[in-house]
């Protein structure tokens, strides 16, 4: 609706989220884009738990019993 894009404008620009310097907001995982909790970024590897079990082991990790 044209009548409405100046309050769409107004909202988008108060209710982006803010780019973030630290925090787990900054962290995502490189395969799938997610970001938050679950990354691991241990060894840089910067891949979510998801991924990282889809391609463990071709990455050379073994599971454990």
């Amino acid at each position: 609706m044209k009548h409405k894009e100046g309050k769409r404008r107004k909202f988008e620009k108060h209710n982006t989220p803010k780019e973030r310097d630290y925090g787990k907001s900054t962290k995502e995982c490189r395969r799938c884009g997610r970001t938050g909790r679950g990354v691991i970024s241990k060894y840089g590897l910067d891949y979510c738990r998801q991924c990282f079990r889809e391609i463990a082991e071709d990455l050379g990790f073994e599971q454990l019993s």
